[in-house]
């Protein structure tokens, strides 16, 4: 056996760390005591210690010893581990009078390690600096294929009283602090369904690092995790004080760490919230990406132990990121048990960001559970944080006010408002304008929105509408009540009374073409939203709950979007309730009933455009805001729309007689323009300019479409050329 390994004593360990006393005294005390076990193995097996093909077979004289009583150990050699045990209390009270925390002692305090646990990371570790320790613990074992540690070497070597090595095989549990936490791993090693003394140490790779002082993200993990260490407080968030003191009365309530759900909508300040309360309590921040780790490959049950093992190793808080469809979802999956037996387990703090209402009973089973609901801002409270994140930036006081009136955005939205607004600006060249801010803020719109309705793109301004002055001034209040939401609501305690109805729900009534789709664009123009009109056709369903549900999803979206509502032939759907005769009235009621609560949550701006004011539920009326009727236009507004509709461009000829059309024919504006439209491509088509024959040609189209007799009393002595 002396062609395979060297005396010990005939080297010293090489690789020490020498930046830790602690581990490298107890490398060198390993170092002797691994020496002590040589000695011992001569004493037992005399010349087959020194027998080449020892540990390849067993000869007559081996057996003779195994089936023999034990022999006792020779004075010199029961002295010389009395000694080395000594010599290991002296280690121990060494580091202990560390002013800084060895990694092996912190390792142990963190997981609860006893001093036999850390000697076997000791054990274990060895070969990962110096390469002759597996050479030696083959010599040791009596197996040239056994180079790392066996549970047997590990209790023979450490526990010297014999007896107390059955106590002591307990710390190779699967529920012990060195397996649980994934400190070392216990492997078979050319056998199936080995004992465990026959089981191969391991020290993980990462923990290696660690006990040398070298901080690392567990490489399995590293594609999924994030460390940071946060700065700030609660007290520079854009917080409600009421808010704050919950979440500082939780944290100081659970002193040993707890799981706090945060629950919002994207852009509320869930992680911000996080990131502050770890800074306050001087933790670092562990950010899980739950949605790429379900995606992954990595065994549900291991990688949640690891994460569980890097947070305690950084002393973390861990951010579980995305986790809400993992704790919604119905279907049946691995990650699920495993994420909240994970987070139930964790002595640390733990952030759940939420956006919809989970309930935990039953599944986490912590006293020190909390919930905290993170609002959006208050108009106040938006105009606060645009000044935040505009600094220097910042236009006017009346701008920044009318952002905060009309968009309502979160912290995190206005953020990413402000990026791309710069980004705007950088783009276009020049300073900082409220065109770009409102731009911006018009792109934080969801794209949810845009699969369920029709986004409007707005071409028209004031003075394209034809309406008596009293219906614009009803117009231009809609705009005002927007704008000065902040100050009406807020400012002047209305807010307070209000539970529901914060929003503006407007009615246009009137015949088709009269201009009520047309008003719907100058209002979403002037205050710089988007306007999105809603397919009725897409939302009514034969099924029960499906209309509801469609609805819902429409006004969740638009709440996201800052968009206007426009509910174009609104009677189809907002129509009068009905005496309920059969099952189909009692759930179209409830459609009805739904809606109105509804719109009455929605603090945007709802307009419904219909055709028959009269069909409209009486309740729906009750309930709107405003209620305009868009009325047939007369002759003096008939003029004046066929004033407007020509484009400047649009070559007329002369002959045109706009006052003999506006007196003559009793049309609406939404016919006026057809009309004009179809009288140009007449007139393109001819290569020529708009004459009033191309005039009077589309209007005898319009007539025929609208059901109408062409007379001499409408057309007058331009009849020959309807008839020609």
């Amino acid at each position: 056996m002396t062609a395979m390994i060297s005396p010990v004593n005939s080297w010293n360990p090489e690789m020490l760390p020498g930046d830790d006393p602690y581990l490298e005294s107890l490398l060198r005390w390993l170092h002797r005591l691994l020496g002590w076990q040589v000695g011992v193995t001569r004493q037992m097996y005399g010349e087959l210690a020194d027998d080449e093909y020892r540990g390849l077979y067993v000869p007559d004289t081996e057996v003779d010893l195994l089936s023999g009583s034990v022999p006792l150990l020779p004075a010199e050699l029961h002295a010389r581990r009395i000694e080395l045990e000594f010599e290991r209390n002296q280690i121990e009270e060494a580091g202990s009078a560390r002013v800084v925390e060895p990694p092996l002692m912190r390792i142990g305090r963190l997981f609860g390690l006893s001093r036999f646990e850390r000697d076997i990371l000791v054990l274990a570790m060895a070969p990962e600096l110096d390469l002759r320790y597996e050479r030696l613990y083959a010599y040791i074992q009596d197996d040239v294929t056994r180079k790392r540690p066996t549970v047997d070497l590990a209790l023979r070597l450490l526990i010297p009283n014999p007896p107390d090595r059955i106590e002591h095989r307990t710390i190779f549990n699967a529920d012990s602090p060195l397996v649980r936490n994934r400190l070392i791993d216990i492997f078979e090693e050319g056998q199936r369904q080995a004992v465990l003394v026959s089981r191969v140490i391991k020290v993980d790779d990462a923990i290696v690092a660690e006990l040398l002082g070298q901080e690392t993200i567990d490489p399995q993990l590293a594609a999924y995790v994030t460390v940071k260490n946060p700065t700030g407080t609660l007290d520079q968030l854009v917080l409600s004080p009421d808010i704050v003191a919950s979440l500082r009365q939780g944290q100081q309530g659970a002193a040993g760490g707890f799981t706090l759900a945060l629950q919002g909508t994207y852009g509320r300040g869930r992680h911000a919230v996080a990131e502050a309360m770890c800074a306050e309590a001087g933790n670092p921040l562990l950010t899980i990406d739950v949605p790429r780790l379900i995606e992954s490959d990595l065994r549900a049950d291991e990688t949640t132990r690891r994460i569980l093992r890097q947070a305690t190793l950084r002393s973390a808080s861990i951010l579980w990121h995305g986790i809400d469809p993992v704790l919604s979802s119905p279907e049946p999956s691995p990650w699920r048990p495993a994420l909240l037996s994970a987070i139930d387990e964790f002595e640390g703090s733990s952030f759940l960001p939420l956006e919809h209402p989970w309930e935990a009973r039953g599944a986490i089973r912590k006293t020190r559970f909390l919930r905290v609901s993170l609002p959006m801002p208050s108009f106040s409270e938006r105009e606060r944080i645009w000044r935040m994140q505009l600094g220097d930036d910042a236009p006017g006081d009346e701008t920044l006010s009318t952002l905060a009136s009309t968009f309502r955005l979160s912290p995190g939205q206005i953020r990413d408002a402000c990026v791309m607004a710069r980004a705007l600006t950088s783009w276009r060249g020049g300073p900082l304008l409220g065109e770009h801010l409102f731009a911006a803020c018009r792109g934080q719109s969801s794209g949810k929105l845009d699969s369920l309705a029709h986004k409007i793109t707005t071409t028209y301004d004031w003075d394209d509408i034809v309406l008596p002055l009293d219906h614009i001034t009803q117009l231009r209040e809609i705009c005002s009540q927007m704008r000065h939401r902040q100050t009406v609501l807020e400012l002047w305690g209305f807010d307070q009374h209000l539970a529901m109805g914060k929003g503006l729900n407007t009615l246009f009534a009137g015949p088709s073409g009269t201009g009520k789709t047309m008003a719907a664009e100058i209002v979403a123009s002037d205050l710089g939203l988007e306007l999105y009109k809603v397919d009725l056709s897409t939302l009514v369903s034969k099924y029960i709950g499906e209309t509801e549900k469609n609805l819902g999803l429409i006004f969740t979206a638009a709440q996201e979007a800052n968009a206007i509502l426009f509910f174009d032939e609104a009677d189809a759907i907002f129509g009068k309730r009905s005496e309920v005769k059969d099952a189909h009235d009692r759930y179209a009621n409830i459609e009805v009933g739904y809606l109105l609560q509804k719109m009455e949550e929605y603090d945007g701006v709802v307009i419904l455009a219909t055709n028959l004011r009269k069909n409209i539920d009486d309740a729906f009326i009750r309930r709107m805001h405003m209620s305009i009727d868009f009325p047939f236009p007369e002759e003096p507004d008939r003029l004046r729309i066929w004033e407007k509709v020509f484009p400047p461009a649009a070559p007329i000829a002369p002959d045109v007689d706009l006052l003999f059309l506006a007196r003559q024919f009793k049309v609406t504006g939404g016919n006026i323009r057809n009309i004009a439209l179809l009288a140009a491509f007449l007139a393109a088509e001819e290569g020529s300019v708009i004459e009033m024959s191309h005039v009077i040609r589309a209007l005898k189209r319009e007539y025929q479409k609208l059901g109408k007799l062409v007379t001499e009393s409408d057309f007058g002595s331009y009849l020959s050329l309807v008839r020609n």
